[in-house]
């Protein structure tokens, strides 16, 4: 079975195809600045160099089409025709309260992720246009919808409420839904696997750090509390969003600056984070060289973000009466050597302690934990797309 794995974005197209009989990448690629001049495709074959296609894209079913031309093509193509792919794994980002796990594709769910686009306005629109695009290309071909928010929608209602007046709640679904669900949900199970124990027995903390970033409490292989919230702007600093903080501070600055909410919003998803701290960049490389230089800023950004970090692992803890491992995964928590070492620091009270030797790796499935430490700490890389693929084809087995 080979599942064609799409992940659209308002300007953008990622696409997998995976051979789900042996789990191998057939091709990957990347459609950019659909409905942008210079619309471009970048398009990989497994063990091939990448081929660049330069073509006007005006929208996503010209995006999707391309896409297809790359996959059949004779030269640089891994399939002769489109009957050989046969299935569609969507990413959507938000499903709401509609889904606690992946779903076969028709008008109904489709009619839900629009409703949820009010929730998730930057993504689920692009998402469903990727969907809508897929299903006028393919037609008859099965398509899946796995949704971000998914994996969450175990977490119990202490979690997930939040203290305002319940009627908010009733009227506008203001509810905590967190993120990144497809990335946790596989790393937590991967590291069940690699510890030789059934996840039901475990409790996993899953740390998704990168330009974006959520921590998750995994226990018994369900979500019961997540640091991204309402929207992904929630839970620790990030490359640019701000993480929480005292919502009084929002009316504060709009008086004190003159912002619209626009303005102020822009700034807490956009300029703030360890980009607004350090008044440098967003990028956590950028960060360590410049503070290894004595850049002060620089140095109190990564501070905040590995503080913060520290403070949910020791919260989710708590909350699940305990830890049995950590995962780093994504692009900081699989590459950042140091970073990684200087969250686990000081942690031995809990049983949670780093060897360096074993720490000195970047991108790869290694555990990380110093002899004799009771919580075992593992660096394992996300594969969302194998995720989606597998998802899809369990549906329609």
């Amino acid at each position: 079975m080979n599942v064609l794995v799409i992940n659209a974005g308002s300007s953008s197209l990622k696409y997998q195809l995976i051979d789900m009989d042996t789990q191998v990448v057939m091709a990957k690629g990347l459609c950019e600045r659909i409905g942008i001049d210079g619309s471009r495709l970048k398009h990989t074959p497994s063990g091939e160099e990448t081929v660049l296609l330069e073509q006007p894209m005006k929208d996503h079913s010209d995006a999707i089409q391309m896409v297809i031309d790359a996959l059949i093509d004779k030269n640089y193509g891994v399939i002769n025709d489109m009957s050989a792919i046969d299935a569609v794994g969507h990413r959507v980002v938000h499903g709401g309260e509609y889904f606690n796990q992946s779903v076969i594709i028709n008008d109904d769910v489709k009619k839900k992720i629009d409703e949820c686009g009010a929730l998730a306005p930057l993504h689920n629109p692009a998402n469903l246009i990727g969907i809508e695009a897929c299903q006028k290309a393919m037609p008859g071909v099965p398509m899946v919808a796995v949704f971000d928010t998914a994996f969450h929608q175990t977490m119990p209602p202490e979690a997930y409420m939040y203290a305002l007046p319940y009627e908010y709640y009733e009227k506008h679904k203001i509810r905590k839904y967190g993120f990144h669900g497809t990335s946790h949900y596989y790393v937590a199970n991967r590291c069940a696997a690699l510890m030789n124990r059934p996840i039901e027995e475990l409790r996993i903390i899953t740390l998704h750090l990168g330009n974006g970033s959520s921590i998750t409490a995994v226990d018994k292989g369900k979500s019961v509390d997540t640091s991204m919230g309402f929207t992904p702007l929630a839970g620790v600093p990030m490359g640019t969003r701000s993480g929480v903080i005292d919502p009084a501070i929002i009316p504060y600055i709009m008086e004190k600056e003159n912002l619209s909410i626009d303005e102020v919003n822009s700034v807490l998803n956009k300029k703030s984070g360890v980009l607004g701290v350090s008044g440098l960049s967003s990028d956590f490389r950028d960060l360590e060289t410049a503070a290894a230089e004595g850049d002060k800023k620089a140095q109190l950004a990564l501070d905040m973000f590995e503080y913060s970090v520290k403070r949910y692992i020791g919260y989710y803890a708590s909350v699940m009466g305990g830890v049995d491992a950590l995962v780093f995964t994504a692009g900081v928590g699989e590459n950042n050597i140091p970073l990684r070492e200087r969250v686990l620091s000081n942690m031995e009270f809990m049983g949670i302690a780093c060897d360096p030797e074993k720490n000195n790796v970047r991108g790869k499935e290694v555990e990380i934990t110093k002899y004799g430490a009771a919580v075992r700490s593992f660096v394992i890389p996300t594969n969302e797309e194998l995720t989606i693929a597998l998802d899809t084809k369990k549906l329609l087995a």
